[in-house]
């Protein structure tokens, strides 16, 4: 008998489990499929049809596709967009990540006042993007701005420059100001994932005679991979979906000749319309997306197959 009674308050129990779990599952569920998921099925038919402004004309199939890859008047746009894109991650990799490294190979020193430095390296993560856009954009502009003034004090005057009207200038001077928005976040998951590592490593690394240098390269680098794989994927997907910094401080066209011009800001033309686009084109926006998430996603899992596999376990 109290075998009976145990075995149905086990049942019970395991069906409240599920009930509470499904309770808990259905919000974000529901969210994902309405906000993510048909969205993207929406894209992918509206990919086959050929469009007039608002109204859905005949089915076209892969048209809107071969027009993106292969018209020679589009795909030349779309193959800059996509080198700047490129571009983009690099250099992020290079100045923001790398600067974030560094940065948290110093804190993770424990130096005086490290609570509050970690606090003003994350303060501009939690800034607005459209407020830094706009910031920044005042600071580098050519008559007032703050950058251009501070040379001019400091006798400088030569290295003034319309900072956002020079193809050469441009885009680097985007990327340095995601960079100052952006890097406090690598920072404090690479500084998480070197505090994780047992410090009787780096004391009996110290006590062989093993340099600072050596221990970074040899014990810490290794160690930290599952943080490098994490921030090496969402680089590169926050790269190749740059919006808002180029859209803010240069607009839509990827002004001066180009130079900023972005996947994001070519499907948004597109799609929309622009003085450079004309008309809204529905179809061929709707392609260009599908085929930017087909290569974010494909590049992101391989990416993190590869990455995991070079990762070293903690024992």
């Amino acid at each position: 008998m109290q075998t009976a009674d145990y075995a149905r308050a086990k049942r019970a129990r395991a069906r409240n489990l599920k009930l509470w779990l499904a309770f808990l599952l259905a919000p974000p569920a529901f969210i994902l499929i309405v906000f993510v998921f048909l969205p993207m099925a929406s894209a992918v038919l509206y990919s086959l049809y050929d469009w007039d402004g608002l109204v859905r004309k005949e089915f076209v199939g892969l048209d809107n596709f071969a027009d993106i890859l292969f018209n020679p008047n589009k795909n030349s746009i779309l193959f800059n967009a996509f080198w700047n894109n490129v571009k983009v991650f690099t250099s992020l990799m290079v100045i923001q990540n790398g600067l974030a490294l560094v940065l948290a190979l110093l804190l993770a020193r424990n130096p005086r006042g490290y609570r509050f430095y970690q606090v003003v390296f994350f303060v501009p993560v939690i800034l607005s993007t459209v407020i830094i856009g706009f910031q920044w954009k005042l600071f580098l502009n050519p008559v007032f701005g703050l950058v251009n003034k501070a040379l001019h004090y400091a006798g400088l005057s030569d290295w003034a420059l319309p900072w956002l009207g020079l193809p050469e200038t441009a885009l680097p001077a985007m990327l340095l100001v995601n960079s100052w928005h952006w890097f406090g976040f690598p920072t404090l998951v690479f500084l998480a994932a070197i505090h994780r590592i047992p410090k009787d490593f780096i004391e009996a690394a110290r006590l062989d005679g093993a340099s600072e240098w050596r221990i970074a390269r040899e014990i810490i680098w290794p160690l930290m991979a599952p943080a490098v794989t994490i921030i090496v994927v969402l680089t590169f997907i926050g790269s190749f979906n740059w919006f808002e910094i180029p859209y803010i401080m240069n607009g839509l066209e990827g002004s001066p000749q180009g130079s900023t011009d972005m996947l994001g800001l070519l499907f948004y033309r597109t799609a929309f319309g622009s003085v450079s686009a004309g008309g809204s084109d529905f179809g061929a926006g709707s392609a260009l997306a599908v085929l930017m998430f087909i290569f974010i996603f494909i590049f992101s899992v391989i990416a993190t197959k590869y990455l995991t596999s070079r990762e070293v376990e903690l024992s």
